[in-house]
């Protein structure tokens, strides 16, 4: 497994295709599985936004899908080179999520992704307004997870934060799909004890949210079915 690269680069978004092929790690696939099936528009309309791009295994998932406009942000140049190489993005930046803003006006992004960056030592969840701001009213927001012993705590903080600004009207949650077979296991204290965790696999979990609406319209939050294999 790649190591970390600056506060804003998560494991999952520092893998290699080789990396990802070894562990089975799932979540690139499943979170835009999880967007299409809200998405209310072609996916060639949509601005999307991949905070924490890595090297670019979630624009690839999308641009596999019909997605043409993508931009993406991350905390290591030397991930940003990888990502610039592979072709995948119309503009790439550099951003320390936590530490700056992102480079983007308010309201800019259609839909915004974070998959692999959010657990503990990585991106803060102080950090997901931010993600907020960038997106287009009612547009979608994207987050991922693990949801093995070693980042409960992170989860439980992270779940705290997307609950007040529901509570607050900043968003809707559409959906959260936990998935049990996440990425395969790099120790066995990464597995939950006592459970049949043969296949070696952690768990993790999707949220989907929909930022506010300016202005009410006629129709409700999208209500995606949950993708096969989820």
């Amino acid at each position: 497994m790649s190591p970390k690269h600056g506060p804003l680069v998560a494991v999952g978004s520092a893998l290699c295709p080789q990396d990802v092929a070894a562990l089975q790690y799932r979540a690139p696939r499943l979170a835009v599985d999880c967007l299409m099936q809200a998405l209310p528009g072609p996916p060639h309309a949509a601005l999307i936004l991949d905070v924490a791009c890595g090297t670019g295994l979630v624009a690839a998932e999308l641009q596999a899908r019909g997605f043409l406009q993508l931009h993406g942000v991350d905390g290591s140049p030397a991930m940003l080179e990888q990502a610039r190489a592979r072709g995948l993005y119309q503009h790439l930046s550099l951003c320390t999520l936590g530490q700056e803003p992102l480079p983007s006006s308010e309201g800019t992004f259609d839909a915004v992704l974070m998959v692999g960056a959010l657990s503990d030592g990585q991106v803060p969840c102080s950090a997901i307004p931010e993600l907020l701001r960038v997106t287009k009213p009612g547009g979608l927001v994207c987050l991922t997870t693990r949801t093995n012993p070693s980042n409960l705590r992170y989860k439980e903080a992270l779940e705290a934060t997307l609950d007040r600004l529901e509570q607050a009207g900043a968003w809707e949650r559409v959906v959260a799909w936990p998935v049990d077979q996440w990425e395969l296991a790099t120790s066995e204290l990464e597995l939950v004890p006592g459970t049949s965790n043969s296949d070696g696999f952690i768990s993790g979990i999707i949220y989907l949210y929909q930022k506010q609406k300016a202005a009410q319209v006629e129709g409700g939050r999208p209500s995606p079915q949950s993708p096969a294999g989820l």
